[in-house]
């Protein structure tokens, strides 16, 4: 038999003439879910402070999550050791993915981690849930109050009407220097196209008979004209085990206006398709029965980043320069793609280590912003070697730590030897 139907009544509702905001107070604003803001939220809230955690994405996560990256690159230095040069959230996480096999450690000239982007978007939702962090979904900044170099309130627009965060001190992790932009500090963007990538994971694959990526390339470079690629190499991250793998290439411009942004996103996905058909019909032993599970959110890598107290610069990654103020540390090579067809690719050394200072997260004039992630200064090409995730979380993890220290001061003043104490795992262990 049929359940009866309860009443339920409904009305007739405008919008007010003034439009109501929702109004949060926290002693921490992140703005920005990927791996440097979660990073930033985490470490902040352990240290007593309330977080508010936005993100323009509906979802946690970012890119690492729901671009399809794939892959953890930058935690750990070049063998023959793979000494891990970033603790702090990774080692919670390694731990506990690694207990259910949703990671796999892969070594070469250094070592690198696959995850299962679905198992580490739940791990962050927990995490985030655990620890009673505020957060706010599919915001995008609308405006920031300021006197001086000093933030007050932010105010974003969602889909669900406007929030206004007030908050003692900010993070600017969103990628793209929103936060700092829209404050009206001096950012800056490269003078030409540094390419993004539409990931794909595939399904249905014959991992055994997986091409080597020499192969994998060199056929790409004979065979791009024919199938319409852009991008003249590639790499395929397989899961071992699962007959999946994450595809990463295409090259997708990465502009900052609206509707560029939405026909960059679909041209991606074309992109994507025509490497499935080569795939397909250049390798059917591994892909012939491919299918994609999942096309990413438009993967970006540098956009337009902060102006900051120091520029990090080419040389000092070369030289491993070690900062009195260091932040983060990586060994990840210089992965420069500013070229449609492909990218620089330069490796260091067994011993090479390099490092990121904290005034490379500070805006120039901002005394309560520090900002974490692919949006901190550098030239060109010194940032495409510490915009990877592993510095990227030590860089948030620092952030939420120069805004303790600086106690409502500026976070250009703070003592470096304390701020080098409490980052001890993430610089000098």
């Amino acid at each position: 038999m049929p359940h009866e139907l309860t009443e339920l009544k409904i009305k007739t509702v405008t919008r007010p003439s003034e439009r109501p905001t929702e109004r949060i107070s926290a002693g921490i604003c992140v703005v920005g879910a990927g791996i440097a803001g979660l990073s930033a939220a985490v470490e902040a809230r352990k240290l007593g402070h309330s977080v508010v955690l936005v993100d323009a994405l509906p979802v946690l996560g970012g890119q690492c999550v729901n671009s399809l990256i794939g892959l953890f690159c930058g935690v750990y230095g070049n063998g023959p050791e793979y000494r891990q040069l970033t603790h702090g959230i990774f080692d919670p996480m390694f731990a506990d993915l690694g207990s259910t096999g949703d990671i796999h450690f892969n070594r070469s000239h250094t070592m690198t981690v696959n995850y299962d982007e679905v198992a580490l978007s739940r791990w962050i939702e927990n995490l985030v849930h655990s620890l009673d962090i505020q957060v706010v979904l599919g915001a995008s900044v609308l405006d920031v109050d300021r006197e001086g170099g000093k933030l007050g309130r932010v105010t974003f627009a969602t889909r669900h009407g406007v929030v206004e965060v007030a908050a003692d001190g900010f993070v600017d992790a969103s990628g793209d220097a929103a936060l700092t932009w829209e404050a009206g500090f001096p950012c800056r963007v490269p003078e030409r196209t540094i390419w993004g990538s539409q990931q794909i994971r595939l399904e249905n694959l014959r991992e055994e008979l997986r091409p080597e990526h020499a192969e994998l390339s060199a056929r790409v470079r004979e065979k791009a004209d024919e199938y319409g690629l852009l991008r003249k190499d590639g790499l395929a991250f397989f899961f071992p085990g699962r007959n999946t793998a994450v595809m990463n290439m295409t090259h997708v411009e990465a502009p900052l206006g609206a509707v560029r942004a939405a026909k960059a996103q679909l041209e991606g996905k074309a992109q994507a398709d025509r490497v499935v058909e080569f795939l397909r019909k250049e390798f059917p032993g591994a892909f012939g029965e491919a299918t994609v599970r999942i096309y990413g959110f438009p993967g970006r890598r540098q956009t337009r980043w902060i102006a900051a107290s120091h520029q990090l610069s080419i040389d000092e990654v070369r030289h491993g320069t070690r900062f009195a103020d260091a932040v983060a540390r990586t060994a990840w090579p210089i992965e420069l793609h500013d070229q449609p067809e492909g990218y620089v690719w330069e490796t260091y050394d067994a011993d090479h280590v390099h490092y990121v200072p904290l005034r490379s997260l500070l805006p120039e004039g901002a005394h309560n912003l520090v900002a974490a992630g692919r949006c901190v200064d550098g030239d060109a090409a010194a940032l495409s070697s510490v915009r990877v995730m592993g510095p990227c979380a030590a860089m948030g993890h620092g952030a939420a730590h120069a805004l303790d220290l600086a106690g409502g001061d500026s976070v250009h003043d703070i003592d470096h030897t304390e701020l080098r104490k409490r980052l001890y795992d993430n610089v000098d262990r």
